[in-house]
């Protein structure tokens, strides 16, 4: 059995640049291994989120605009993650877009290099994603800025669930996707609601904030709809899902939570 303490490492060590102890994260890697590492995912999530939150708060305080704060906070996101979810969300687009069969598609989404389709999502995406938290930012939503990152992470667990297929032997995604139970997913939920209802309680002390809960909830449901969906058009293209996909939803996840919380 993997500790949790290992699993929450090793989380750390592959979905973020932070320096963990070797002689925490060493041991054999297999399917049990990232499974863990899964479903601690979320936890990460929420740690992300509070930097970037904190981070955001700083620079409400200089003179920046509120564009540069959301390129800013934007960028450190995907730098803490050395950009292994844009990666993986552009090679997603391109991969979807070559209209081929799923041994195309995989050759297209290995080959390195972004095309049109993967510029172009990408564009889009980082754009959103700037622009919302530019606004969060901007208004002091500060929870739910650190909601949207932590979304993210929930909805690669959803994408992993036990019902999908990695598309390859090799691979991140042989170590994750089809991994994840239906408990691993209900409790990631209630990890991100209950962490994003406590920190909406620091705003006023002792004061539990309902509708703090209810909205991040909602935004977790609606992007666990979305996760499934997806994940099943990519698995029917790409013959199961791979690495990039869960780089994907995470990137997708977190726009479309911004995209939901100013609406």
């Amino acid at each position: 059995m993997i500790s949790p303490v290992r699993a929450v490492a090793v989380a750390l060590s592959w979905l973020t640049v932070l320096p963990v102890p070797r002689r925490i994260t060493d041991g054999p890697v297999d399917r049990r291994l990232g499974g863990a590492v899964l479903a601690a995912a979320p936890l990460v999530g929420v740690a992300l989120g509070a930097v970037t939150s904190a981070v955001a708060w700083l620079l409400t305080m200089t003179a920046l605009p509120a564009a540069l704060i959301g390129t800013t906070v934007v960028a450190l996101v995907a730098l803490l993650t050395r950009g292994m979810h844009v990666d993986g969300l552009a090679d997603t687009a391109d991969g979807l877009g070559c209209y081929g069969p799923p041994e195309r598609v995989s050759e297209v989404m290995r080959s390195g290099s972004a095309g049109p389709f993967g510029v172009m999502t990408l564009v889009l995406v980082v754009l959103v994603q700037v622009i919302g938290v530019a606004s969060l930012a901007d208004h002091r939503r500060w929870v739910e800025l650190a909601l949207a990152v932590a979304v993210g992470r929930v909805a690669a667990v959803v994408a992993c669930r036990s019902t999908m297929r990695p598309s390859r032997p090799d691979g991140f995604g042989s170590l994750v996707v089809g991994t994840q139970r239906m408990s691993a997913i209900v409790w990631s939920v209630i990890t991100v609601i209950v962490a994003t209802t406590l920190a909406g309680m620091t705003t006023d002390p002792g004061r539990l904030d309902v509708t703090v809960a209810i909205r991040a909830g909602i935004t977790v449901v609606v992007i666990g709809v979305f996760t499934v969906m997806f994940t099943r058009h990519c698995a029917r293209r790409m013959g199961g899902l791979n690495g990039d996909v869960c780089g994907a939803v995470i990137e997708l996840g977190f726009a479309l939570s911004l995209l939901g919380l100013l609406t």
